[in-house]
């Protein structure tokens, strides 16, 4: 990406390129002076240092000399405060950041890219912050943009637009998330990350049921519906209290510091672990975590509380509950040839 010059100072640049080209050009028409003579001259009477003449000058030559005096130091003048206030209005150190910003989102991969513009958008966001993934976010909101980048990495701009996607690597990242307040909106995301780059895994939200479906057709992979959810969890919270206070407490304690929460595992085909039974894969002395469950690859179904017995095949996820360093363990012992 290239340095972007702030229209402000481009401006002042061009009028001080201006009137040192006219102040040069002047001499060299009127009195027939040399280009670097003329343009000696025309800097120490633009900066009023007190120097004489480079050479005599005639009646029409100090004509010049003065509205050059006159309308060049109200141009310097007004260079001089355009650029102090660019640098003293933090708009420099602005710039800077978001350059160091640009060099860390090339150097991502495997990242997620999470579209938002709400405070759905946010919780999303604070839950990948918790389990240490790395993040990019794209937001159209200037407030919630100036609220995020302090602390992630954020790129202010359209979520659909090509450009600004492929500011936020998405050739190289691993999933995009889209929650924007539209569906329309979220379709133009999915269909404009699924045509940059055909693998990744998109997830977006839905307001309307209707949209369910032609958010799939145009290649989310999952599609979760805000409404449907807010109403099942009014629902469960009036019918099992028990329940649904076990999962909030799980969401909000800490072990050492670190969120609970429930992550997979994917039994890849290089894992040393495919094929043997959970007692010798020794997950939850390696790592600490509980395995609750696995879904097999094959029949798609969830075995639930599996046996030590129970062998592990390339494609099964194991579900666990454990902290988020707990599961990067799983990921490494799952990895290692």
């Amino acid at each position: 990406m290239f340095f972007k010059i702030p229209k402000k100072i481009f401006v002042t640049l061009l009028l001080l390129a201006a009137v040192f080209i006219t102040g040069t050009l002047g001499y060299v028409i009127i009195e027939g002076w040399k280009p670097f003579d003329a343009l000696y001259m025309t800097v120490i009477t633009l900066a009023t240092v007190g120097y004489g003449e480079t050479n005599p000058l005639s009646n029409h030559g100090r004509l010049f000399t003065i509205f050059l005096i006159m309308g060049g130091i109200g141009i310097l003048t007004y260079a001089f405060t355009s650029i102090m206030s660019f640098i003293i209005e933090g708009e420099l150190t602005g710039i800077m950041r978001r350059r160091k910003m640009e060099k860390e989102i090339q150097n991502l991969r495997n990242h997620y890219i999470i579209c938002a513009d709400s405070e759905t958008g946010e919780y999303a966001i604070e839950e990948f912050l918790k389990t240490k993934q790395q993040v990019v976010v794209i937001s159209s909101s200037k407030t919630l943009t100036e609220k995020l980048q302090e602390n992630m990495l954020t790129i202010f701009g359209n979520p659909g637009d090509d450009k600004v996607l492929q500011s936020a690597g998405i050739e190289h990242a691993r999933g995009l998330v889209s929650i924007l307040n539209e569906d329309k909106d979220n379709l133009f995301v999915v269909l404009s990350a699924k045509g940059l780059n055909p693998g990744l895994k998109i997830v977006t939200q839905a307001i309307e049921r209707e949209s369910a479906n032609k958010l799939k057709k145009a290649g989310a992979d999952e599609v979760v519906s805000t409404n449907l959810i807010g109403g099942m969890r009014i629902a469960s919270v009036t019918l099992r209290p028990a329940v649904v206070s076990f999962l909030d407490t799980m969401l909000y304690q800490t072990v050492n510091g670190e969120p609970l929460r429930v992550e997979e595992g994917i039994i890849t085909e290089s894992s040393h672990l495919k094929g043997k039974p959970l007692s010798e894969c020794k997950i939850s002395e390696k790592t600490g975590l509980i395995v609750i469950a696995i879904k097999e690859k094959l029949s798609g179904k969830f075995v639930y509380n599996p046996s030590q017995s129970h062998k592990v095949l390339p494609g099964d996820a194991i579900i666990v509950i454990g902290t988020p360093s707990q599961a990067k363990q799983l990921h490494t012992l799952i990895e290692t040839v």
